[in-house]
């Protein structure tokens, strides 16, 4: 099987030598214009990715927005239609056969596919209550560009309407199976996400995305962020906890759906909260800046680039 004319991958890649393996074993030979964009690994990630392509490319990284929107506005794809996948990804084989349909009859309106995205914690399957359902991953890449008013969350913005591919790609990151290692990543989130939301409560960031909740997927994240940024501090870990668990079934996938709610929807969502508190008064004392808060964020060295 292959893919059909006009279809090329991309994925970004820093020491990513325990997942990339299988996200270009789910790409080829079914994609055989795949370009892997690395940031100066120090492990052997570069090395198995030549196994699978040659489009192997090397460029520092400033945060996952920056990346993407350089490889987007800098490489030669074979086709304007781009599948992007991050080294921790799988593509189901459903989701292969249903992009080949998806491409085939996209009419020029189309700028973009939404998939499904299926989270995988500690080697199981997050199937209730997940994060995430759907995720922007199949655009054309002319008519594409980073949301920049996200630091955090990574986002995209298509010129076009945008469709749904009812199939799946899986986010399955062996690093994370290591707790502390996934610990370690969500305190560095935290910091970076407490930041982002005092910037916006304090008006210095806007939003480029539309907030609609009859919209697209990302249109409606908007718009639920937006009235969740408005709830008080350290109640709405409680209630988010209780929404994904409770109301959306999360206590459907056992122990190991407890573990990650309760790590992702509550814990990470109270160091948010207890950090938020923390910038907010050291702001009204003068001990730091808003700059601060945007270069703590990462927001400072991706305006220094111009991207």
């Amino acid at each position: 099987m292959s893919a059909p004319v006009g279809i090329s991958a991309l994925i970004l890649a820093r020491n990513e030598a325990l997942n990339i393996r299988r996200a270009l074993e789910s790409l080829f030979p079914w994609c055989r214009d795949i370009h892997v964009v690395d940031s100066n690994s120090t492990d052997c990630t570069r090395e198995i990715a030549r196994k699978f392509t040659d489009n192997v490319h090397v460029h520092p990284y400033i945060d996952h927005s920056s990346q993407m929107q350089w490889a987007l506005e800098n490489l030669e794809f074979a086709s304007d239609w781009v599948l992007l996948v991050d080294a921790d990804f799988v593509v189901s084989r459903e989701l292969q056969n249903q992009i080949q349909t998806a491409v085939e009859n996209a009419p020029e309106r189309v700028a973009g596919f939404f998939v499904v995205h299926r989270y995988v914690f500690r080697g199981s399957e997050i199937r209730f209550g997940g994060t995430k359902k759907w995720w922007l991953r199949l655009v054309r890449r002319s008519r594409t560009s980073v949301d920049g008013s996200e630091l955090v969350d990574f986002r995209l913005a298509v010129d076009g309407e945008t469709c749904k591919i009812p199939a799946i790609v899986y986010e399955d990151n062996k690093n994370e199976y290591d707790i502390d290692f996934w610990i370690d990543k969500h305190q560095t989130f935290s910091t970076r996400m407490a930041c982002e939301e005092v910037l916006r409560r304090r008006g210095t960031l806007g939003w480029k995305q539309a907030s609609r909740l009859m919209g697209n997927p990302d249109q409606r994240i908007v718009w639920f962020k937006q009235r969740w940024y408005r709830l008080p501090l350290y109640v709405r870990p409680f209630a988010y906890f209780f929404y994904r668990y409770a109301l959306r079934l999360g206590f459907l996938d056992g122990w190991n759906g407890f573990l990650f709610h309760f790590l992702q929807g509550f814990w990470f969502r109270l160091m948010v909260d207890v950090k938020m508190g923390e910038y907010t008064r050291q702001l009204k004392a003068g001990q730091i800046t808003e700059g601060d808060l945007i270069e703590l964020s990462g927001g400072k060295r991706r305006l220094l680039t111009g991207i």
